[in-house]
């Protein structure tokens, strides 16, 4: 090329001269030339671009770099070490145009700004046309809200399993983001699900008054599932779907065909009269009392009668995972429900069971109208204690 010498011989006069007037009007013209031919130059053309512009913006602050980075940040072919420091500069209006737009960067750049630098430059990241998931996964790591709602409008962002876990626990405390979300048609249906069942009425009344044909169709469809889940398991522990549930367990008992296998079946088709009753039966503890257990925030009072019936883990799991027996036991705190499940004997559920019914039946006699039936205390080796202290 044969500007190459003049141009270095300029660049060379620039720098001596130390006229920052000087050393912008040459990155002008060495910016000039490269937008010209950029479309024709080959790796090689640009990596002499790339090295004069270097030597440049290393020595220019302000506005001329932002108008460096403007012009840049289309070209998909950009001088690479260039790009790579307008787009890391602190300076936030040199970065967005080159964060926002510049196809030289990589997921790996992206990222590793994405876990260095401001919320300024996140944003800015958060509004490409195109984004991975494995971008989106290091944005949402250190994002704050308006890094989220830009996410969430962006038709253009993936995201991993967690990364939409992140963004649905967000959506509910934050309004404005579940209605974002909610309007991405490419969000699956257990995630849409669950944000639609914690959104709150407005959210829900505003995201089908502004949704499209395809959008409100979904929503109305979410929504009317999560209706009649809700009726459904709002009906479950009726006096008389239980005293029916029990009567039939009863029966079902007495032809020898009550089982682990036939409470397995009402867990896993979400009958929740059924499955309290039929646990009921085989623990020979009151309906009342299972009731109340299977309910309790303490995992101790769940497994107790699960025990004491001889029931399986894999039973147990899927019991705490229903959504039909009204209390489903925390992520955290499933490992501590398993080993305390290991470690409890048959025998002594059986006689904590015992202990808690004696409790649960003298404050069912005493109670006020309205009161509480529970017992004070689930925790099971103050129960095995009182209970062996009341044996002897």
């Amino acid at each position: 090329m044969d500007t190459n010498q003049s141009l270095i011989w300029e660049l060379e006069a620039a720098i001596k001269s130390g006229s920052r007037d000087k050393r912008v009007a040459t990155l002008r013209r060495i910016t000039d030339l490269f937008v010209a031919d950029a479309d024709r130059l080959n790796e090689r053309q640009i990596q002499v671009f790339d090295n004069l512009l270097a030597h440049l913006v290393k020595r220019i602050e302000g506005k001329a770099l932002e108008e460096l980075s403007q012009r840049l940040a289309p070209i998909n072919n950009a001088p690479v070490e260039t790009v790579q420091h307008l787009a890391r500069h602190d300076n936030i209006a040199i970065a967005v145009p080159i964060l926002t737009q510049s196809a030289r960067l990589t997921d790996n750049d992206l990222i590793e700004i994405a876990s260095t630098k401001t919320q300024a430059h996140l944003l800015a990241i958060s509004g490409r046309s195109r984004l991975g998931a494995n971008v989106t996964d290091a944005i949402l790591q250190r994002g704050d809200g308006p890094v989220y709602h830009r996410l969430a409008e962006n038709l253009g962002a993936s995201f991993s399993d967690n990364g939409l876990e992140r963004l649905t626990a967000h959506s509910e405390r934050d309004e404005r983001l579940a209605e974002k979300f909610a309007l991405r048609l490419d969000v699956p249906s257990h995630f849409f699900r669950k944000l639609m069942a914690h959104a709150t009425e407005t959210v829900r009344s505003h995201l089908l008054a502004v949704a499209g044909p395809e959008s409100r169709t979904r929503i109305q469809h979410v929504l009317a599932q999560i209706s009649e889940n809700a009726h459904h398991q709002a009906g479950l522990y009726s006096e008389q779907d239980c005293a029916e549930a029990y009567a039939k367990a009863l029966e079902l008992r007495g032809k020898g065909q009550l089982s682990e296998a036939t409470l397995l079946d009402a867990v896993k088709t979400e009958r929740g009269a059924d499955t309290v009753a039929i646990l009921s039966v085989l623990c020979g503890a009151p309906l009342s009392l299972v009731q109340t257990l299977l309910r309790n925030d303490q995992h101790e009072a769940f497994i107790t009668p699960c025990k004491a019936a001889g029931l399986g883990w894999g039973t147990v799991h899927a019991m705490l995972a229903s959504r039909s027996i009204g209390r489903r036991i925390a992520d955290h705190e499933l490992g501590l429900a398993r080993a305390d499940y290991a470690k409890l004997s048959q025998a002594s559920a059986q006689r904590v069971l015992r202990f808690w019914q004696v409790r649960h039946t003298a404050a069912k006699d005493t109670a006020a109208p309205g009161g509480s039936q529970e017992p004070a205390s689930y925790d099971i080796a103050r129960s095995l204690i009182a209970a062996s202290t009341a044996a002897g």
